[in-house]
Formats: C-alpha cells, sequence, structure tokens
C-alpha cells in the first residue's frame, strides 16, 4: 500500500480531520488530526493496513507482535495474523499494559513468550515517539530482541533513534501537521471553537475556565 493509498483510506473512513481547531497532546494548536480511534471499528480497512505493515517486515523473521494496550492490541493481533500467512509460520500476538507512571509492563505470561524471541512493535499514529519507546524498553527489558517498529501513521518526523536506536522503523504515511503555541494561534486569535471530540480541546476549556 503506497502513501497516497493508505492517505486515501485513511481519509474515506473519517480518520483524518481538516480545517478545525484542535489541541494536541502536547499542548500546541493546529487545524488538523489523524483520529486512530476512528480507523478500528472499520476491520476491512484496519486489516489492509496491517497486511501492508506485514509485508513491510515479511523478510525479518519476526515470531512475536507486540503492540501498546488498547489500539496497539488490534493491530498485534492482524499484523501476526498477517505475518504468520505470508511467512507460513505461527507469528504470536501479545500487548503491553500500562505500568507505573507513565511506563509500560508486559503481564499475562506474555514475556515468558517474548523472551529471547524477535519481537515487531506496531502502533497506529506516532507524534513524539515517547510511547513507543517506553514499549520498546519494556520489551528489552524483559529479554525479548526487538526487530523493528511498524506504524500506521508518523505525524512527528519521528525516527528510529528517537525510539531506541532500533534496526528498523516504518510508517505506511508520513505527514507533518503545522501547529502554533497558544499564543500565536491562529484560530483562538479569531475565535474559533475548539474541537473537543478529538485531541485534549476539552482539557483545554477546562484549564482555561479554571484559570477565570
Amino acid at each position: 500500500m503506497t502513501a497516497q493509498e493508505t492517505s486515501q483510506l485513511l481519509a474515506r473512513i473519517g480518520a483524518v480531520i481538516t480545517g478545525s481547531h484542535i489541541v494536541y497532546t502536547s499542548g500546541r494548536h493546529g487545524t488538523a488530526y489523524v483520529n486512530k480511534d476512528a480507523i478500528y471499528p472499520h476491520t476491512r480497512e484496519t486489516s489492509q493496513l496491517c497486511r501492508s505493515i506485514a509485508e513491510t517486515f515479511r523478510g525479518d523473521a519476526v515470531e512475536v507482535v507486540l503492540g501498546p494496550a488498547v489500539g496497539g492490541t488490534i493491530l498485534s493481533q492482524w499484523v501476526a495474523h498477517h505475518l504468520s500467512e505470508i511467512t507460513g509460520h505461527e507469528v504470536l500476538a501479545v500487548y503491553a499494559d500500562k505500568g507505573e507512571g507513565d511506563g509500560f509492563a508486559i503481564r499475562r505470561g506474555y514475556d515468558q513468550l517474548m523472551r529471547g524471541k524477535r519481537v515487531l512493535l506496531v502502533e497506529d499514529v506516532l507524534t513524539t515517539g515517547g510511547s513507543a519507546k517506553k514499549v520498546v524498553e519494556a520489551a528489552r527489558g524483559i529479554g525479548a530482541e526487538v526487530v523493528g517498529l511498524g506504524a500506521i501513521c508518523n505525524r512527528g518526523g519521528v525516527t528510529a533513534k528517537d525510539l531506541g536506536d532500533i534496526p528498523r522503523f516504518a510508517s505506511l504515511l508520513d505527514v507533518q501537521l503545522e501547529s502554533w503555541e497558544e499564543s500565536e494561534c491562529p484560530a483562538c486569535q479569531q475565535a474559533v471553537p475548539v474541537n473537543t471530540s478529538v485531541g485534549h480541546g476539552k482539557e483545554f476549556l477546562a484549564r482555561k475556565a479554571r484559570q477565570k
């Protein structure tokens, strides 16, 4: 699947929002958003995206696919399914739970399945890569060999080095979303309502209300 095909697929299922007033995780504001939660209800499209990720890593002798809960759980299932079909041997699918603080932990006996195995991480949308890096650290911490990370969309210019110097990193779509600090945001200056359906708009408005 090409980047253009990926972009068209995401737009078709409503996962790409433009012309809005979005507050990102970083606190910066922008007009566009990639809504990962809009992907998963569409099983055929989710399967197509995961098939492309699986094709990208078909030659990496992947034994286990790991994704962070919650969305990554779905991705790990589909990617492992397609890798199993492509390679002709069983590829397992597991997921990482939220750990203490903002870290991740490998629980449920999955550490036994991953230890000493070649593990591919999967993510939907990367912004800074910080969370994905913590999953990489959790996997390495229980003795897994991280062979790479496959993502649907890289919207923050994330690199393999940002993810902990992993051997390979590939995303189906790379996008650059223009953003501004609140004080420089054109939408704020024009009093465009903040989108509270996606991103961190609700938290932003609640904070503004407390400051009054």
